[in-house]
């Protein structure tokens, strides 16, 4: 699968689906020489929000699906990850790394992506998240 500019992915929402994200990206940074660093960084920050829109926006009901878009423009890689949920409060996310949450099983998601991404964005409420990567 060679990416062009408006590539998109459908996958139910089933974490074995993961593997298909992961060729998306793989293909992607193969076509626009992606250096490995950025390639790591992207790969954990589009997993985590495909993740993250099947098991909180779908609640892992395989009837729905998560939609991956792509896009390459000014030099930036943009993936575009949308659920079918109601969306979440994307403003008022507890900082994974206060003492109070370090032991709480989740919540560092979008805090990594925050973090590895070089632009993140909330549209639909939440419901979904572009990913920009410089390259």
């Amino acid at each position: 699968m060679i990416p062009t500019k408006h590539d998109n992915l459908k996958i139910s929402s089933d974490v074995n689906n993961l593997r298909l994200v992961e060729r998306l990206i793989e293909d992607v940074c193969d076509v626009y020489n992606v250096h490995e660093d950025v390639y790591g960084n992207m790969l954990i920050a589009v997993t985590e929000a495909v993740n993250n829109a099947i098991h909180h926006g779908n609640k892992d009901n395989a009837e729905k699906v998560v939609k991956i878009g792509f896009e390459s423009r000014n030099n930036k890689l943009i993936f575009s990850v949308t659920d079918e949920g109601p969306g979440f409060d994307y403003l008022g996310l507890p900082d994974p790394t206060d003492p109070a949450n370090i032991d709480k099983p989740s919540g560092r998601g979008v805090f990594l992506m925050k973090h590895l991404a070089d632009s993140i964005e909330f549209e639909n409420n939440g419901s979904q998240v572009l990913l920009g990567f410089s390259v």
